[in-house]
């Protein structure tokens, strides 16, 4: 399965989050799963990268020029697949993924969580999104969603596009039924 991955670039966040994605990446590596991701070598992207890569894995790094430009890809990025800019990568991404999930981030993963969740929405493809609920992280935008589905601005159920992992255990059972 390719697993597509959304998180920060950032490096000071609380490190639980770090010990989390590790985990993650060596359960991905370890069971042959490629990772599709954005190819930085910054904060959670490179964590996962390493980690994917140092259990066996293979990743598939969706980079930008601009990113390569400033020397910012990873180590650790097997396939190297060039692109214009952030929808481009989206596009690639969305290509090239089974299944996404999505790990503490900031606005350029609520972008791509949206992006394939409207794309799921309306027809494109059947790809879930699985917000993985580290220490609660995504609870604000959970509430949010719930929000706006009671008042009628999200046609059916949210969780038909977008599921929530609290948990390793709870994400494990999810990707194994994709």
């Amino acid at each position: 399965m390719k697993i597509g991955i959304f998180c920060s670039a950032n490096e000071h966040i609380d490190a639980d989050f770090f010990q989390l994605t590790e985990e993650l990446g060596a359960w991905i590596g370890r069971q042959g799963h490629d990772l599709v991701f954005g190819g930085c070598n910054l904060g959670l992207m490179e964590c996962v990268g390493k980690s994917v890569h140092q259990s066996g894995g293979r990743t598939i790094g969706m980079v930008p020029v601009i990113v390569e430009k400033n020397g910012r890809v990873s180590d650790y990025v097997d396939v190297n697949v060039a692109c214009d800019d952030l929808t481009d990568r989206k596009a690639l991404m969305m290509a090239q993924a089974d299944v996404f999930i999505a790990l503490p981030g900031g606005i350029g993963t609520l972008d791509e969580v949206f992006t394939v969740a409207a794309s799921h929405t309306i027809g494109y493809h059947r790809k879930m999104v699985v917000l993985y609920n580290m220490k609660g992280f995504w609870n604000p935008m959970i509430a949010m969603l719930n929000e706006m589905q009671a008042r009628g601005f999200i046609r059916g159920e949210w969780t038909e596009f977008i599921v929530v992992a609290n948990n390793f255990a709870e994400l494990q059972a999810l990707l194994e039924k994709e």
